[in-house]
């Protein structure tokens, strides 16, 4: 390996935009994972820098730190992922991904009519829910979005 493909936690903070305690937070959680020096330093895979942006991307989404260490698991440790490695990572998340994009579809589309918790308290929920469907079929929550 080039000495050149290993970053200090510097460095890997100014690339990222991240705190050096984010990148150590980070590490503590097994999501990134540092080489030593001779010295005891710090040093990362410049490969590092995807990792750390897939965690910011994912986190923006919703993601949580659970699901995106199962997600990086699938990455290999110790070496810079492959074109193929992260396209199965990005297969998996798109799943994740597409069923939170029909959520939201749906939370826009019913946000402003009756989204089914029962409450009646709109006059479109008395068209939508009338004699209080949803409260009656069991269940709670806004189901007209959530199911």
């Amino acid at each position: 390996m080039d000495k050149n493909d290993l970053l200090p936690i510097g460095e890997l903070a100014r690339r990222t935009g991240l705190a050096v305690s984010a990148i150590r937070f980070y590490e503590d959680k097994g999501l990134i994972q540092a080489m030593r020096t001779m010295g005891n330093q710090r040093r990362f895979l410049r490969s590092d820098i995807r990792r750390l942006s897939f965690i910011l991307i994912a986190q923006k989404l919703g993601l949580g730190l659970t699901e995106i260490e199962a997600e990086l698991s699938q990455l290999p440790q110790g070496r810079t992922p492959t074109l193929s490695d992260w396209q199965k990572l990005s297969r998996s998340v798109r799943v994740a991904l597409d069923a939170k994009i029909q959520l939201l579809t749906r939370t826009r589309a019913k946000l402003d009519e009756c989204i089914g918790c029962g409450c009646l308290s709109l006059q479109r929920c008395q068209l939508y829910n009338r004699d209080d469907r949803a409260g009656a079929g069991g269940g709670t929550g806004p189901r007209y979005v959530l199911d």
